[in-house]
């Protein structure tokens, strides 16, 4: 008798939890699309919001309203959608696989790689924009290779992954600053501009293959959700419910650095987005919040970022320091509530 009044309650509980996580992932996506409109509205010139509307999808007929929203501020709005999606759901990714809430893509070393490759490109190199992208995303993915392999022994621990991957971050920050130190005045200012991340320089070639990389990967990770929730019960309950434990986990990790070297090729190393995205989507969604939501966190940070550090400011500033501002303080309150609870191991 207990148990047959136990089941719908647990049904109802769910239901809730369900329709919790829809209309809160509904409400970021149109506070996204808002922030998304409000980039390409202010500026030197305003532009209402309608014009701005139908400048961007072709409809508008006024030659100066579309080249202030196509070609100056259209680009910026994409990119800084895009990085953030894209760091959103790594961050959230890593954080769910690797157990770990500092388990994030800017700790581990993933970005660090992708920085130490993009700036040896840039001094030793002297290489274009379309070189540069090319590089990072290659440091991407051979610093998490290493990673990975320096951290298995008979599977994965969340814990191993994030000590190697904060030892080999440390080693690729080294390699960036003696690249740097190394180059011409001209060179590591270009590179320094570009390891503090901005969402304003990236190339027409660059943010299309992020973009296109998003459509592609994006309905990827969704399907990827539930083994991801799968291994969140731990490597023998993931078995158990058949799901392929350590060929999910290396397909997840692998969409997670692909979705992050092409961020990082794009904008730069934004700092901390990936490391607060998903905790913030929890906090909203709840637990039936998922990926998706965390994704849409990330997009509205890195638009928000970049609307305080070009407008709300005396000087224009990078999008980076704007995100490490709001990311610093976080970091110090996650770190020292991991050593209270015991947590991360």
């Amino acid at each position: 008798m207990a148990a047959t009044l136990e089941a719908p309650v647990v049904r109802s509980g769910r239901t809730r939890r369900r329709r919790r996580a829809v209309v809160a992932t509904t409400v970021l996506a149109i506070v996204v699309f808002c922030q998304f409109v409000l980039t390409m509205m202010v500026g030197d010139h305003f532009v209402p919001p309608v014009d701005v509307m139908l400048s961007a999808v072709h409809l508008g007929d006024d030659p100066m309203t579309d080249f202030i929203v196509r070609d100056l501020r259209l680009p910026t709005a994409a990119t800084a959608l895009g990085v953030g999606l894209a760091l959103g759901i790594a961050g959230v990714v890593f954080q769910k696989l690797l157990g770990n809430p500092l388990a994030s893509p800017d700790f581990v070393g993933v970005s660090s790689g992708a920085s130490a490759f993009a700036v040896a490109a840039i001094v030793i190199s002297n290489a274009g924009a379309a070189v540069v992208s090319a590089s990072a995303l290659s440091g991407a993915l051979l610093t998490a290779l290493i990673i990975y392999l320096l951290a298995w022994r008979d599977g994965i621990s969340g814990y191993r992954f994030v000590l190697i991957g904060i030892g080999v971050s440390q080693f690729m920050l080294s390699i960036v600053g003696y690249i740097v130190s190394r180059g011409d005045l001209y060179e590591a200012r270009e590179a320094m501009t570009w390891i503090v991340g901005t969402v304003g320089q990236a190339g027409t070639g660059e943010l299309r293959t992020l973009l296109g990389a998003l459509v592609l990967i994006i309905p990827v990770a969704l399907v990827l959700e539930r083994p991801l929730r799968m291994l969140e019960l731990g490597d023998d309950t993931a078995k158990a419910l058949g799901s392929r434990v350590e060929l999910n986990r290396v397909a997840m990790i692998a969409l997670s650095v692909v979705l992050v070297g092409f961020a990082t090729a794009v904008a730069g190393p934004i700092m901390f987005v990936a490391l607060i995205a998903g905790p913030i989507a929890q906090r909203i969604t709840g637990p039936g919040g998922g990926i998706l939501a965390a994704g849409l966190v990330g997009a509205a940070i890195v638009l928000g970022a970049d609307l305080v550090a070009q407008h709300l400011l005396p000087t224009s500033l990078p999008t980076g320091v704007i995100t490490g501002i709001i990311g610093a303080p976080y970091l110090i309150w996650l770190l020292a509530t991991v050593n209270r609870e015991g947590r991360g191991g």
